[in-house]
């Protein structure tokens, strides 16, 4: 556990966020199941990437690093290792993505992962492979702990799209792949739409067509398809890039590069809802169910922001790394916010200050400790932050870039 003292001060400088996390699993993926070598360019090895990475590898891929570019030989028809383990590490995109890939390959694949991995939902591809009568098998403890076997068959697949737009995305990876045409049928209100727009993009760009209806309730993937090496460069991370847009819509002197402004990723909400919260208005109403992962840094903004802003269909808050409703309402009103849960909503009356002066806890999830790194700016007293290091999840250098802009950290208490 790493413990930082955080003084209050103002950021000043010109930040180039990371690249996109959502956009690089997906393009290790491709670029892992192409026949040929692709270079993925601007990667950063977070613990998700990582992740990613070492699954391609135990299906028989290549992967090579030099500096932020990856060199992948991809294993196109090649027969994975038999009896291969996948450590997802923390990355839910990591396992729901690889358990229908899996079935592709030869053999059981036995899924492993740490934190709250094994906690989080997998209800959706449990009843699958029950319909296909595949094997699933699942450990009793909170740990992750699957075994599965066998292959998909084409088909028209029912699916939710309530639960986690990842789910969907693992499939659109398979199906095109399969002796055959499959449809995916979406049998509820689809939410992260952003997120099956970045894979549809990746996919294109790999050579994989996907057709749907204007309403996304619709896919039909068509069968024997095959994925071209690429050379691919990742843009930057719309997510990540929400935590510096905050901290300048409080006050910090941050500059923001290495945005697209036509992104597809639908993290980049994030503008129009900083947007929103600096109009002025008395009341405002943001619908997170579209952006579960920056609402810890909306609920920071709003809450000093003037008037009342409710944040509304946070269900999926709940089943992340933390249980982030619970999470953000506990520690920003630590710091001083006026917050409070009701039902599956925060609601947030806008304070003018935060007092800070109290220990505070990212609840070991990446995107609380980057926000409460945030929120020290624009507090009276500092503030402790404990598990600080869990940021490597998704963005291994924060700390570093917090401390170039002007953060001010007790290195003693860095470890």
């Amino acid at each position: 556990m790493t413990t930082l003292m955080i003084e209050p001060s103002e950021l000043t400088g010109t930040v180039t966020v990371p690249p996109s996390k959502s956009m690089a699993h997906r393009a290790v993926i491709c670029a892992g199941l192409a026949t040929g070598q692709s270079i993925i360019r601007n990667i950063q090895l977070s613990d998700d990437i990582i992740a990613t990475m070492e699954g391609m590898r135990a299906f028989g891929a290549t992967i090579e690093q030099d500096g932020n570019t990856l060199i992948i030989d991809g294993c196109g028809e090649a027969v994975a290792r038999t009896n291969q383990e996948i450590d997802c590490n923390e990355s839910g995109s990591t396992l729901r993505f690889f358990v229908p890939l899996a079935t592709l390959f030869e053999g059981p694949t036995h899924f492993v992962g740490r934190g709250k991995l094994g906690q989080r939902p997998l209800e959706t591809y449990r009843e699958l492979f029950e319909r296909q009568d595949l094997r699933y098998e699942a450990g009793t403890s909170e740990q992750l702990d699957l075994t599965i076997e066998g292959r998909l068959e084409p088909g028209t697949y029912e699916m939710r799209g309530d639960i986690s737009s990842q789910f969907i995305t693992g499939m659109l990876l398979t199906l095109p792949l399969l002796d055959g045409d499959s449809t995916i049928e979406i049998t509820t209100h689809l939410e992260s739409k952003g997120y099956i727009d970045l894979t549809l993009s990746v996919l294109s760009a790999f050579g994989i067509i996907i057709k749907h209806d204007d309403d996304y309730r619709t896919f039909e993937i068509k069968g024997n398809q095959r994925y071209h090496a690429q050379d691919y460069t990742v843009e930057g991370d719309y997510s990540q890039a929400a935590f510096w847009l905050s901290a300048q819509l409080l006050g910090n002197k941050i500059k923001v590069n290495g945005l697209d402004q036509k992104s597809l990723q639908g993290d980049r909400e994030i503008v129009h809802i900083l947007e929103q919260l600096s109009s002025g208005e008395e009341e405002r109403t943001i619908d997170g169910s579209q952006v579960p992962d920056i609402i810890p840094t909306v609920a920071l903004a709003a809450s000093l922001s003037k008037g009342k802003t409710k944040l509304i269909n946070l269900e999926r808050l709940r089943i992340k790394e933390s249980d982030r409703l619970v999470a953000t309402q506990k520690e920003l009103s630590a710091l001083g916010a006026q917050i409070e849960i009701v039902g599956d909503q925060l609601h947030i009356k806008g304070v003018q200050t935060l007092k800070g002066g109290a220990e505070v806890w990212s609840h070991k999830d990446h995107r609380m400790a980057m926000m409460l790194a945030v929120a020290s700016t624009v507090c009276q007293e500092p503030i402790q932050l404990k598990d600080s290091e869990c940021v490597k999840k998704s963005y291994p250098d924060f700390w570093e870039v917090f401390k170039e802009v002007g953060g001010k950290i007790d290195e003693r208490s860095m470890g």
